[in-house]
C-alpha cells in the first residue's frame, strides 16, 4: 500500500510539473508570436474569453489567443490534480477525504463555468 501511495504522489507531482511546463511553452509561443506579428488580437484589443474565440484566434495566428490557451492550461493543472487526489483517497479507502475532495472539485467546476458565463 505504501508503494501505491508513493506512486500516486509521484503521478500528482508529474502532472503538476508537466502542466506548468506545457503552459509555459504555450504562453512563450504566444509572446513570440506577439513580437513577430506586432499585434495581439482584434481591433478591440481584448483577450479572447470564450473557447470558440480562443480556438478561432489560434487558427488565425493571434498571439493573445495562444497566450489565453496557455493560461487556461495552467488553470486546468490543479483541477486535474484534484481529480487524481479523489482517485488516491478512494483507493486508500478514506471516505471523508474522498467526499471533501469531490466537493472541492464540484466547487472548482462551478467557479470555472460561472466565470465562463460572465
Amino acid at each position: 500500500m505504501d508503494q501505491e501511495k508513493r506512486d500516486i504522489e509521484l503521478i500528482i507531482g508529474r502532472i503538476l510539473r508537466i502542466g506548468v511546463v506545457i503552459s509555459a511553452i504555450i504562453i512563450t509561443a504566444g509572446i513570440i508570436i506577439y513580437f513577430i506579428s506586432g499585434s495581439g488580437y482584434s481591433g478591440s484589443g481584448e483577450f479572447p474569453r470564450r473557447f470558440t474565440e480562443i480556438f478561432s484566434g489560434i487558427a488565425s495566428g493571434k498571439s493573445y489567443a495562444v497566450i489565453m490557451l496557455g493560461i487556461f492550461m495552467l488553470i486546468l493543472t490543479p483541477v486535474l490534480r484534484v481529480v487524481v487526489s479523489i482517485y488516491a483517497f478512494f483507493k486508500e479507502g478514506d471516505k471523508l477525504y474522498t467526499i471533501i475532495t469531490t466537493i472541492v472539485l464540484i466547487i472548482l467546476i462551478f467557479a470555472i463555468f460561472w466565470g465562463y458565463r460572465s
